[in-house]
């Protein structure tokens, strides 16, 4: 695994936001995907993208939801957001997602390694899925400096 620094646009997202414990997380991120996608699927203004968890801090507080077009209109608890613009530590993890974990864990040791501060929001950026060519593929940031 390769981890780069580069500089990123804020990227526009449909989102639930949560405050929870990363234990509960485990349990709750793929219902809130689900809500995100039963809001946003068909809508034009979001034009939904991949899905992303943005987390914020370590509390958690936690974004969960896809890529959008641009600013919209909130849709029952799916808010517009975006993910943070700036200077990151990326790799991509190629392994079943049940192990992203371990690419964080990559990241963070790669930042205090070469003395990049970490400054606290991190999020992932799922591939899309091909029953073709199963493949999982996230691609995870890190806001350093």
């Amino acid at each position: 695994m390769t981890v780069q620094v580069l500089i990123v646009e804020p990227r526009p997202t449909a989102v639930i936001a949560e405050a929870t414990t990363w234990q509960s997380f485990t349990e709750r991120w793929a219902p809130l995907l689900d809500e995100v996608w039963a809001a946003v699927r068909g809508n034009d203004d979001v034009a939904p993208g991949r899905n992303v968890m943005l987390y914020k801090d370590d509390v958690p507080h936690v974004e969960v939801g896809v890529e959008a077009r641009g600013p919209f209109s909130p849709i029952g608890r799916v808010t517009p957001s975006r993910l943070p613009g700036g200077r990151v530590a990326t790799a991509t993890h190629r392994a079943p997602f049940e192990q992203v974990g371990e690419t964080h864990d990559e990241i963070v040791r790669w930042c205090d390694a070469n003395g990049y501060e970490r400054l606290g929001p991190r999020w992932e950026v799922y591939g899309h899925w091909d029953e073709q060519a199963p493949q999982p593929l996230v691609d995870v940031f890190y806001l350093v400096r």
